[in-house]
């Protein structure tokens, strides 16, 4: 905790003297803005700093680039990620994806919205 506190203090040291319009400037207000997220991996270990596994997984999942092409819109583009995320995920969690789905898909209609965390892979 108390590296993440000096870290933040640096770069708002560092870059008081900036335009909060230059880049830098941009990204450390985004990453001050974010911190806790950021710094999170610290005090959790389960939390891994690059994406490379998540990328590795997903590479059995998702489509190829081309064909990303034919997604009608930007909505549609971001449910066909959404879904490959959620079926890497239930790879990821040692769980059917086609068993998770149908069994999503029979349950989510009469599930509450408050509890739809309840269907994610892990649980």
């Amino acid at each position: 905790m108390r590296t993440t506190i000096c870290l933040k203090a640096l770069m708002r040291e560092q870059c008081a003297p900036m335009s909060r319009q230059a880049e830098v400037g941009k990204v450390v207000d985004y990453m001050l803005t974010l911190g806790r997220a950021f710094s999170r991996f610290l005090t959790d270990g389960n939390i891994c700093l690059s994406s490379n596994a998540v990328e590795r997984e997903l590479r059995g999942v998702a489509p190829s680039g081309k064909t990303w092409i034919f997604t009608c819109s930007d909505r549609d583009g971001e449910r066909a990620a959404a879904m490959c995320s959620l079926i890497a995920t239930a790879m990821l969690n040692d769980v059917d994806p086609r068993a998770w789905l149908a069994d999503v898909t029979a349950r989510i209609a009469d599930h509450p919205r408050s509890r739809l965390h309840e269907l994610l892979p892990w649980h």
